[in-house]
């Protein structure tokens, strides 16, 4: 492109009407002219051709993604990647913003996620490596999606708690159980004070646990536990299957006894998500199940923040996503910039329950309790409950002394004293209530860490 096309692909965003835009933000790498090569981005995304030969014409004023903001954040030697394809010796590195209008795409998950995640951006001959780091709707927009349909105060409503945490738990063994093994062991959990039990993400519609079975044999547990208790509980089933299933699924699964579905949503897909959340009666859930490949590397992909605000858009309740901790192998400002995403302002979409979650227990509460400031989080365990030396009923126990602490604001060692199933865990699963710092990724010579850059985009 000549400087008068690169041009055309640059505005002032005091100049357009924020309304008619989305906004994308990436991260991106050049060894080109940084201008030159956020244009042929901006190019690529959208009007990549925008007129006709020998017609006096011009589509990009209405169609083209203009550049509002180009950022330049480090430089180099070397690319992110080595490859043949990222030729250079002096690489740049920074943050663009785009306004992209709306009417390209319309209000829907597949044409958003074509445009962004599709081959303008990730093959586009100016840029050597890129990464979608947040994308900011317009009220217009997100007026189309129905959102949460329970959402926070659904799911607390349903369950009559409101002071606290909701404790989740998936059964372990996660897979090989049979179905009347698996209710009973759920049935534990409940009457030591989970709020809901749930199947793995792995565990679906299998020939030794099919669906309909589990599902009645763990809605007839989820009843008697209520009566003992006095409190209401949710069984969480995973419904995750082929898109032309999820439906019948659904109605399945309610009808024989579970009250809240779970899909993995990046298997099945935002779209089937969206689909699913319209038909269904009881609460969805979103697991993160994944995202990794896409997410993990910091400079290449899409961050999970993005992936985050289009499963609330689409319509799940509960998110569960990466939590703190060196399992999940996710910084601590990613992990609270997703649990943001669920429950900011998001146009007249509710509020979505974040779930960090990743190998925690009643000893690491208190960490993300203190790290989210606020009780509006589930709290999701599996060996942490379920591996308790003295059984599910305990490890469910454990949690709730482990929050009973924080609430008088004692050390757990202390509280434990008196409670003797929060002191077994406190001696099997390590005592500290600290769960080991995520280690900080190598970034490549030059490069700005991935938190460095989101906090630029969020300030």
């Amino acid at each position: 492109m000549n400087e008068q096309d690169i041009k055309g692909f640059f505005a002032d965003e005091e100049d357009l009407i924020h309304d008619d835009y989305l906004f994308f933000t990436f991260w991106f790498e050049t060894a080109e002219k940084p201008e030159h090569a956020v244009a042929e981005l901006a190019c690529e995304l959208s009007t990549a051709q925008w007129k006709r030969p020998g017609i006096d014409e011009d589509y990009r004023p209405r169609h083209a993604a203009k550049v509002v903001h180009l950022e330049i954040l480090s430089e180099a030697r070397r690319p992110s990647f080595m490859t043949s394809f990222a030729k250079g010796d002096h690489f740049y590195r920074g943050l663009v913003r785009l306004a992209y209008p709306q009417i390209n795409i319309g209000p829907r998950l597949p044409n958003l996620l074509t445009t962004v995640c599709g081959e303008g951006a990730f093959f586009c001959k100016a840029i050597s490596a890129v990464k979608l780091v947040d994308i900011d709707f317009p009220a217009s927009w997100l007026a189309d999606f129905q959102g949460p349909r329970f959402g926070i105060e659904g799911l607390r409503g349903i369950l009559d708690v409101y002071d606290r945490p909701i404790f989740l738990g998936v059964v372990k063994p996660n897979i090989g159980l049979d179905p009347k093994s698996f209710a009973g062991i759920a049935y534990e959990s409940w009457i030591g004070g989970l709020d809901i039990a749930k199947d793995d993400e792995m565990l679906g519609d299998t020939t030794w646990s099919p669906l309909i079975r589990r599902c009645r044999e763990v809605g007839r547990k989820r009843k008697e536990a209520e009566d003992l208790t006095g409190e209401k509980k949710i069984y969480l089933a995973n419904i995750t299957d082929e898109v032309d299933r999820l439906r019948e699924l659904h109605d399945l699964a309610v009808r024989e006894g579970a009250n809240a579905v779970m899909v993995n949503a990046e298997p099945v897909g935002l779209s089937a998500l969206r689909m699913l959340a319209k038909h269904a009666s009881v609460p969805v859930v979103a697991h993160f199940a994944g995202i990794a490949p896409m997410t993990r590397l910091p400079y290449y992909g899409v961050s999970s923040i993005v992936l985050t605000k289009l499963q609330r858009l689409a319509g799940a309740d509960l998110i569960i996503v990466p939590g703190f901790g060196g399992r999940m192998k996710t910084e601590e400002e990613e992990v609270l910039d997703t649990v943001d995403a669920c429950t900011e302002p998001f146009g007249h979409c509710k509020r979505s329950l974040p779930t960090p979650g990743g190998s925690d227990w009643a000893g690491t509460l208190p960490l993300v309790s203190e790290k989210l400031r606020s009780h509006e989080f589930g709290f999701i365990c599996g060996r942490g409950v379920f591996n308790h030396p003295m059984g599910p009923t305990a490890g469910a126990a454990s949690l709730r002394q482990a929050w009973e602490a924080i609430v008088q604001r004692l050390p757990l060692a202390d509280y434990a004293a008196d409670h003797r199933e929060l002191e077994v865990a406190l001696e099997a699963f390590g005592g500290n209530g600290v769960s080991e710092p995520p280690k900080k990724a190598v970034a490549p010579a030059g490069a700005v860490p991935l938190v460095e850059f989101l906090s630029m985009v969020n300030r």
